[in-house]
């Protein structure tokens, strides 16, 4: 499989998303080193916010940026009325439980997590992926999702209780885009190679109403 063809895959997953949520919380822990609590919240939401406003002027995208104002935002409030630094980390560590539950939930009703991603990002049809011949890819990556986001939630859960806000800081980020991008590489080549095993129609040849044998999936997953 070809680097290119991976790297392309990663833009179209993020699409700049990255920044938005990176800089804050690095600006925050910084700034509370730096000077205290409060000033630090104030310098991540107005950067936050700043962010909003950016994608707003270059008429970009700017979902994400909204949902890091309200995460931001969500985060501040915590750590302001607890005073406690470590509160802006807790929505974050909230959201990866909630990601288990919800994957969970989604291969007890046989609608793998992971098939609505690819669906959202894609625009695919959805009843392409609930074939018999296609459905077990997303079930195992999504199981692979899962048990990422539970190792992560134990992890960040105990660095909560126990360590700084500069080590809770340096642990979402290490958790959050490097090995995020590993993730979605692992998935992609992987979910690749499961189509192809399964022999199921690829997408294009599903919507084309062709029959078997099928060439498959083979760009994009």
């Amino acid at each position: 499989m070809k680097t290119k063809e991976i790297v392309e895959e990663l833009r179209l997953v993020f699409k700049g998303k990255s920044v938005d949520t990176i800089i804050p919380p690095l600006v925050f822990v910084m700034m509370n080193r730096l000077f205290d609590l409060q000033i630090a919240l104030i310098v991540s939401v107005s950067l936050a916010f700043c962010f909003f406003l950016l994608r707003i002027v270059k008429k970009q995208t700017f979902g994400y940026a909204l949902a890091g104002v309200a995460g931001i935002f969500l985060a501040s409030f915590l750590a302001f009325i607890a005073e406690n630094a470590n509160n802006f980390f807790l929505p974050g560590i909230i959201g990866n439980g909630i990601i288990v539950l919800v994957g969970t939930l989604s291969l007890v009703f046989k609608k793998p997590m992971a098939a609505y991603a690819s669906h959202l990002t894609r625009n695919w049809p959805l009843d392409w992926f609930w074939r018999k011949d296609v459905y077990p890819a997303y079930k195992e990556v999504t199981i692979f999702w899962i048990s990422f986001f539970f190792i992560r939630t134990i992890l960040e859960t105990y660095l909560y209780l126990n360590a700084t806000p500069e080590v809770l800081a340096w642990a979402e980020i290490v958790l959050g885009l490097p090995i995020t991008i590993m993730i979605l590489v692992f998935s992609y080549v992987y979910g690749i190679w499961r189509l192809k095993a399964l022999e199921g129609p690829g997408v294009d040849e599903y919507i084309e109403g062709k029959e078997p044998p099928y060439k498959g999936q083979t760009r994009g997953f």
